[in-house]
C-alpha cells in the first residue's frame, strides 16, 4: 500500500499528441519513458524518485496495453542487473533509484554494464538527493560517472526540458552504446508545469522477440581480453560519438546576449536559483532573459571542448556554478581551456562554497562577489534586495533559539517502533548499556532523543552485519551486542549480508527485525512480508520462517509491539540466554500512517452512513498525575505533551494527551511496564450511538455524578 493512490495520474500517461500534460517532474518523466517506447522499466522506491514508481504501479493497464514489462526491484543492484536486456538487444529499458545510496548498492552490475555497453537504449534516472532536504550522506552521482563513464544529464528544472532529457537520453545511450544517467533533484522532481504530449509508443524490439532469437556477443562480457579492449572501445569509438550528439543535437544552451564580458556556465539543475539569484541583481527577468551570457550544461558529464572553448573565448572571466564537491566540471573546464591556451579567468569555488545547498541566496552572494572582481557596472541595476544575515544577527533571534528547543525528527504518532525503543531502554536499565548498531529505515529515529538508542549506521539492511566485529565471545556474554533492522532492509540486503552472515560466523548477537508490513521509510509500499494480499505480487512471507530457513535456530515473533513488558521480557531473554549464536527476534505491528490510510476512510463512510463506529483514544487524569513527565521520556510521542494546571499547590504542568492521538495505547503500557503511575485512561468514542449506549450513557453518567458529589461532600473546607 503506497502513501497515496494515483488513480487520477494514471489517467494522465494516456493522453495523445497535442494535448497538455500538466502535474509534477517526476510525473512527466513517466510520460516521457512511454512516450520513448521504453520496454521495461524497474527500480527501487526512494525520495524523491517513489512517485514514478508508485504511478507505475497503478497503471498496469497502460502498461499493458503498450507491451511494457514493469517491476519493483527488490535492490537497487536487482534493478541495476535488469538493464542487461538492452546489452544484447535493441531494448529501451529504464530503471531508477535514490541517488548515490542507490548507485552504491548497484555499483557492480552498472559497472558491468559500461564496460561492456549496451545495444538498446539504458537510462538510470537518478533521484539526485542533495541539501538540506536530503535524507543520506552528501555526495555526488558525479562521481560514479566518471569513474564508470557513464553520461550524466542534469536537465534544467521545468517539465518540457526534462521530458526532452528523457527522450534524447535514450538516443544519447544507443548512439554512444553506453548507458546514460539522469539526474533529477529534489526539486526538479516536484516541480509543477506542462508540456505538450505525445502518442505512446510500443517498444520497436519487444522482450517476446528477444526470447523467441536469443543473442550473444562474447565482445560484450567483461572478461579479459574482452575487458581490455572495452576500455579501448569506451576511449576511442563511445565518447567521441556521446560528445558529437551532444554537439549535433545541441542538448547544451545558451541564454542571453553572445558577447558579454563575463558568462556563467551552469549545471542544468541550478538554472532556476541561478535565475532568480540574477533577477534579485536586475540581471535577468522571469521569463529567462539575461543580461549575463549563460551556459547551460543539461549534460554536466562528458564535456563538449569545443563548446567550452567558445563560450570562454573573448570574456574576460567565466564562473562555473557546480553544486557540492569536489569541484569535478569546474576542473575539467580549466583544463579544456588552458589546453586551448585560452587564459579567459576562471571562478568557481572561490567565491561560492565547497559543499552545501546553492539556494538562491548563497548563489546571490557568490554572483555578487564575482560580478564586482570582473564587471561591476552590471551591479548598477540591481536592486535593493532584504538581507536576511541582519535579522538572523539580532539577539532577539539567538535569545529565542535559547528559549525554543530544537525540533529533531521522530517516531509518527502511535508508530509501532516506539515502544519497541521504550523497552529496549527499560532493558538498558535492568541489564547495562549495551553497542547498538542501527540500521537505515524509519527505526533510525531511536538515535534522537528521547530514546537516543543507536552507535553507527551502516547501509540498508547492514545493522547486524555492522556488529560483526564484536563477535569476540559465543554463548551467554554479558555484553551481547544488539543490531537493529527493518523489514524492507530485511528483504533488500538483510537476509544474505547481515542474518546469513551472523550465522555462517556464529555470531552470538541479538538482532532486532522491526517488521512493520511495509517499506514505510520510502512511502508504503509493499514487500514480501506484507501482510496484505497484492494481485501483482507475492507477499505474506514470513520474516520468522525465512531466518529459520537459513540456520536460525533461536528466534521469537512478537505480533504486538506496543506490549512493552511483553517487548521488554523477550529482549532480556535474547541478552541473557545461555543458547549461542545469532538470537533474532521480529518484532511486528502496522504502521500506523499506512493503517491510518487503510482504515480512516472506511471508518469515515461507515460514520456517513449512520452505522455504529467505536474509536478508542486515550487520555490523562490530571488529579493523578504527578508531573514528573517520565512518561513523555519513555514514550516521545507526539500526542503527548504537557500543560500547567490551575491547582495553586501544583507546581509542574502535568502530562496530556492532545486530539492527534490516534489509540495506540503505547503511552498507557509504557506508564504500566515501567511502572510509573496510573493516570493513563482509556475512553471509547462511540459515533452514531445506538439506543442501549445512550441508555448505559445516562447509567454512567448518573453513577459518576454520584460518586462524585460524595466525595465532595467528605472533603475537609477552609472558609476563606
Amino acid at each position: 500500500m503506497a502513501e497515496r493512490s494515483f488513480a487520477r495520474e494514471v489517467q494522465d500517461l494516456k493522453l495523445g499528441a497535442g494535448e497538455i500534460f500538466r502535474g509534477e517532474g517526476i510525473l512527466a518523466i513517466t510520460k516521457a519513458l512511454l512516450q520513448s517506447g521504453v520496454g521495461y522499466v524497474g527500480g527501487y522506491q526512494g525520495a524523491p524518485i517513489s512517485h514514478l514508481m508508485d504511478v507505475l504501479a497503478d497503471a498496469r493497464d497502460v502498461l499493458d496495453e503498450l507491451d511494457v514489462h514493469f517491476e519493483s526491484s527488490a535492490s537497487e543492484a536487482a534493478a541495476a542487473a535488469m538493464m542487461s536486456a538492452s546489452v544484447m538487444y535493441p531494448i529501451r529499458g529504464a530503471v531508477t533509484w535514490k541517488s548515490t545510496a542507490g548507485t552504491n548498492v548497484a555499483s557492480d552490475a552498472l559497472s558491468n554494464l559500461a564496460s561492456g555497453g549496451v545495444m538498446g537504449g539504458a537510462l538510470i534516472v537518478i533521484g539526485e538527493d542533495y541539501g538540506e532536504g536530503s535524507s543520506i550522506m552528501q555526495e555526488r552521482t558525479h562521481a560514479f560517472a566518471m569513474k564508470s563513464q557513464i553520461w550524466l544529464m542534469d536537465p534544467r528544472p521545468n517539465l518540457p526540458s526534462i521530458v526532452a532529457a528523457v527522450e534524447a537520453g535514450f538516443e544519447l545511450s544507443e548512439a554512444s552504446s553506453t548507458p546514460v544517467m539522469l539526474e533529477v533533484r529534489i526539486r526538479a522532481c516536484h516541480v509543477h508545469g506542462s508540456f505538450v504530449a505525445r502518442d505512446n509508443r510500443k517498444p520497436a524490439f519487444p522482450l517476446e522477440e528477444a526470447l523467441a532469437h536469443p543473442a550473444r556477443d562474447t565482445g560484450r562480457i567483461v572478461l579479459p581480453p574482452a575487458s581490455f579492449l572495452q576500455e579501448k572501445e569506451k576511449i576511442e569509438r563511445r565518447w567521441p560519438a556521446a560528445v558529437d550528439f551532444i554537439r549535433d543535437r545541441r542538448l547544451n544552451e545558451h541564454f542571453g546576449p553572445k558577447n558579454a564580458e563575463i558568462g556563467l556556465v551552469v549545471q542544468g539543475g541550478m538554472f532556476n536559483a541561478t535565475l532568480r539569484a540574477l533577477q534579485q541583481l536586475g540581471l535577468a527577468d522571469v521569463y529567462g532573459e539575461s543580461l549575463v551570457s549563460i551556459y547551460v550544461l543539461n549534460v554536466t558529464y562528458p564535456l563538449v571542448p569545443d563548446e567550452v572553448i567558445a563560450f570562454a573565448m573573448g570574456r574576460r572571466a567565466v564562473l562555473v556554478i557546480e553544486e557540492s564537491q569536489p569541484e569535478f566540471i569546474e576542473q575539467a573546464i580549466a583544463t579544456i581551456l588552458r589546453r586551448a591556451d585560452v587564459n579567459t579567468k576562471l571562478g568557481g569555488k572561490d567565491v561560492l562554497p565547497m559543499a552545501g545547498e546553492y539556494t538562491a541566496e548563497v548563489l546571490l552572494r557568490g554572483l555578487t562577489a564575482f560580478i564586482e572582481a570582473h564587471d561591476r557596472r552590471l551591479l548598477g541595476n540591481a536592486p535593493p534586495v532584504p538581507d536576511a544575515r541582519t535579522i538572523l544577527a539580532h539577539p532577539s533571534v539567538a535569545a529565542l533559539a535559547k528559549v525554543v528547543p530544537p525540533r529533531p525528527a521522530g517516531f509518527c504518532t502511535g508508530c509501532p517502533e516506539r515502544p519497541i525503543f521504550a523497552a529496549m531502554k527499560l532493558v538498558e536499565q535492568e541489564l547495562g548499556p549495551r553497542h547498538v548498531a542501527a540500521d537505515i529505515g524509519c527505526h533510525l529515529f531511536s538515535i534522537l532523543p528521547p530514546f537516543e538508542i543507536g552507535a553507527t549506521t551502516m547501509g540498508y539492511g547492514l545493522g547486524p552485519a555492522s556488529a560483526s566485529a564484536f563477535n569476540i565471545t559465543e554463548g551467554g556474554q554479558d555484553n551481547r551486542p544488539i543490531s537493529v533492522m527493518g523489514d524492507g532492509g530485511f528483504w533488500h540486503n538483510g537476509l544474505t549480508s547481515s542474518i546469513g552472515n551472523a550465522v555462517f560466523n556464529k555470531q552470538d548477537g541479538v538482532i532486532l527485525v522491526v517488521d512493520n508490513f511495509y517499506s514505510a521509510a520510502t512511502g508504503g509500499q509493499d514487500i514480501l512480508s506484507s501482510r496484505a494480499l497484492n494481485r501483482f505480487r507475492t507477499t505474506q512471507n514470513s520474516i520468522a520462517k525465512a531466518v529459520r530457513g537459513i540456520g536460525v535456530t533461536w528466534v521469537r515473533q512478537v505480533d504486538r509491539t506496543y506490549d512493552v513488558a511483553k517487548m521488554r521480557a523477550v529482549l532480556r531473554e535474547a541478552l541473557t540466554t545461555k543458547t549461542g549464536g545469532p538470537k533474532v527476534i521480529v518484532a511486528s505491528s502496522e504502521c500506523m500512517l499506512n493503517k491510518q490510510r487503510r482504515t480512516r476512510p472506511a471508518l469515515a463512510a461507515a460514520r456517513k452512513a449512520g452505522k455504529r463506529q467505536v474509536v478508542e483514544r486515550f487520555g490523562v487524569d490530571e488529579d493523578v498525575c504527578t508531573g514528573d513527565h517520565a512518561c513523555i521520556r519513555l514514550s516521545g510521542c507526539p500526542s503527548l505533551s504537557i500543560k500547567h494546571t490551575t491547582d495553586p499547590l501544583r507546581d509542574d504542568p502535568v502530562a496530556v494527551i492532545d486530539e492527534t492521538c490516534v489509540g495506540c495505547g503505547n503511552c498507557g503500557e509504557v506508564a504500566e511496564a515501567a511502572v510509573l503511575c496510573p493516570s493513563f485512561y482509556r475512553a471509547d468514542v462511540v459515533h452514531n450511538p445506538t439506543a442501549i449506549d445512550r441508555l448505559l450513557f445516562r447509567v454512567r453518567s448518573r453513577v459518576i455524578a454520584w460518586l462524585q458529589a460524595r466525595r465532595a461532600a467528605s472533603r475537609v473546607v477552609f472558609p476563606a
